[in-house]
């Protein structure tokens, strides 16, 4: 997304800030200069006029002020396709869903016009080389229709094509949400972590085994284990997935203890300090389904939870209170993990206790 310069205070004061922080913002690194001073010596003037470029501590907020007011207007022009545009600072991810691909493909395509509409009409440019098309699908076909946007440079003869994986926000999303990939890149990152650490010590110098083990335990085990509950839940297959990160926690068992390669897993895992990988993986998974309480009554989550859980907050039209009974017991997954196990919590929370106010 890129801002059309001079935009920038239009869609600020619309939107009722100010006009002095309406100027700053729109004045921000723009047509300055800027000077290098080496000892003695201090060059002559050079131009700094980068503006709020990507990755200035600004980006995020001001790509969050431009696209609320799209974003509500796409949800009231574009009622009929029901689709569901979320966004991540300047990252925009449009969500179609049918029985039919081809339907989808042809209701994404009005999505993106509609978008691009609004865009252009609050003074913002796509990028539509930028543009990435995923399809997620249960089915045993492999059936995967490209796309045409309309706009270069995906039109004509050179179609916008369904990438096989999607990574978004470091997460790894395959088309049928196995996510073996995603498996596979963070224990493989561990994997290189541990046999990187070798250079620190061996069994007779370097580290000594309790440090290892603590290294390993805040440096290694949080890689393998990022994103763990998109596919470690009650009911999940994943015994390719475990069976990874046994492999990766097996060298790192042999590197703290020093111990022989033909050593038993088991054994070397005791004596290094460490819990299997399943029962890790089970403690966290546990601790997770209890953490979902002390969330505000205003949170996302409770939308989409049971009508015990709600706080207050309006059911969401997929949420699990609109479920039947016979489809609870079909669905598996970690919301529906986190709704079963919250009624089991003894302990009460307050997010917003009056003790933890300010001055209190």
């Amino acid at each position: 997304m890129v801002v059309v310069r001079g935009q920038e205070e239009v869609i600020l004061c619309k939107q009722g800030f100010s006009s002095i922080v309406a100027r700053f913002f729109a004045s921000y690194l723009v047509d300055r200069f800027t000077l290098y001073p080496w000892g003695s010596f201090r060059s002559g003037p050079c131009q700094a006029d980068v503006g709020v470029s990507q990755g200035s501590a600004l980006s995020p907020v001001l790509s969050a002020l431009y696209i609320a007011p799209v974003m509500k207007l796409y949800h009231m022009q574009a009622v009929a396709l029901k689709t569901s545009l979320l966004s991540y600072v300047d990252d925009g991810t449009v969500m179609a869903q049918s029985k039919s691909l081809d339907e989808n493909r042809e209701t994404l395509k009005d999505a993106y016009a509609v978008l691009l509409r609004l865009f252009v009409a609050i003074g913002l440019v796509l990028e539509h080389s930028k543009t990435e098309y995923f399809i997620f699908d249960c089915s045993h076909s492999d059936y995967s229709p490209p796309i045409d946007l309309g706009y270069a440079p995906y039109t004509g003869d050179n179609l916008l094509k369904p990438n096989l994986c999607w990574r978004y926000l470091g997460f790894y999303f395959d088309r049928k949400l196995l996510f073996h990939e995603h498996v596979c890149f963070y224990s493989t990152k561990a994997l290189l972590s541990v046999k990187a650490m070798k250079m620190l010590g061996s069994s007779t110098r370097g580290l000594l085994p309790r440090e290892k083990h603590l290294l390993y335990r805040s440096c290694v085990l949080p890689i393998a284990t990022y994103g763990y509950r998109l596919w470690y839940y009650e009911g999940a297959g994943c015994k390719m997935a475990l069976s990874l990160l046994k492999t990766m926690q097996r060298k790192a068992s042999l590197w703290i203890t020093g111990a022989f390669s033909t050593s038993p897993t088991g054994g070397i895992e005791s004596l290094a300090g460490l819990i299997p990988v399943h029962l890790h993986l089970q403690k966290m998974s546990g601790r997770a389904n209890f953490r979902a309480a002390t969330l505000s009554d205003t949170h996302p989550l409770r939308s989409i939870l049971s009508q015990d859980h709600h706080k207050g907050m309006q059911s969401h039209p997929c949420a699990i209170s609109q479920m039947s009974e016979a489809f609870k017991q079909k669905v598996k997954g970690t919301v529906m993990e986190i709704d079963r196990h919250l009624s089991e919590l003894t302990e009460s929370f307050e997010p917003v206790a009056s003790e933890a106010q300010p001055g209190a």
